[in-house]
């Protein structure tokens, strides 16, 4: 279509099969092409629903975050990146504001920091205290790339890039339930601790001991969770047990490390 922007959309995806539809159809009318990375352990119907919501499926072998970001990079046709994740959607408010973006020509800057704000279950609309973060998601890839770090996704630009902010938000419906949170977060905490580890990095031993309580008061009073009801609390709970998780990998892998002192 001709009123398409130059801009390749790129999707990271494994069993995303419920939610990804919704993260394709809040981009597909206005960027060129969308991609998606499907790891190839995938089990469920990603591939035939990404298909059916018009985006290009190609298969990658997981080797962590950054590297999988970077393989998707170099499937695009586009100068012009936006990355998405399958739990994640466009606003229409932020559509019309990346099409503002090019309506003279290229975008003065080289990235844009997009604000991703939680939605819990069932909301169709993120609360006023909700959890936002604000990393760059459009970018060129001619002055910035993903880290090719295996637990990390960042773009990584050159000294002189120039970076901007938008006004609109990504919706992130991260929560299917609480039970797959803690699973999703026992597998992150498994990579991170595996990172950690093979960085040569230490672990202070009272990290142990205070990791849970100040983990749950970062979540509960730093990200306003306690303004969220007992929902709110739940999601405090598990952040703090994902923190703890972590730590005890670190420390169980480190203590059987022989190249780490003790």
């Amino acid at each position: 279509m001709s009123n398409r922007l130059p801009i390749s959309c790129f999707i990271i995806a494994k069993n995303e099969a419920d939610r990804i539809g919704r993260a394709i159809d809040s981009v597909r009318e206005f960027v060129d092409e969308v991609i998606v990375v499907l790891d190839p352990s995938t089990t469920d119907e990603t591939a035939e629903v990404a298909r059916r919501h018009g985006a290009e499926v190609v298969t990658n072998a997981w080797a962590g975050y950054g590297p999988q970001k970077r393989f998707g990079e170099d499937r695009c046709r586009n100068t012009w990146l936006l990355n998405l994740d399958a739990d994640e959607a466009v606003t229409p408010e932020l559509r019309a504001e990346i099409v503002g973006l090019f309506a003279n020509g290229e975008p003065q800057a080289d990235g844009y920091k997009i604000a991703i704000v939680d939605l819990f279950p069932g909301e169709e609309r993120p609360s006023r205290f909700a959890y936002r973060l604000s990393p760059v998601r459009l970018y060129r890839r001619d002055r910035g790339r993903y880290a090719d770090s295996p637990v990390h996704d960042r773009v990584a630009f050159s000294p002189d890039a120039r970076i901007s902010r938008l006004k609109g938000i990504i919706h992130h419906r991260s929560i299917r339930s609480l039970g797959d949170q803690i699973s999703k977060l026992d597998r992150y905490s498994t990579m991170q601790a595996e990172d950690f580890v093979a960085r040569g990095r230490r672990l202070p031993t009272v990290r142990v001991y205070g990791e849970f309580p100040a983990a749950f008061l970062k979540a509960w009073i730093g990200r306003r969770l306690f303004l969220r009801g007992t929902y709110g609390f739940l999601i405090a709970m598990n952040y703090a047990i994902f923190r703890h998780m972590r730590v005890a990998k670190i420390y169980e892998r480190s203590e059987n490390t022989p190249s780490i002192k003790r």
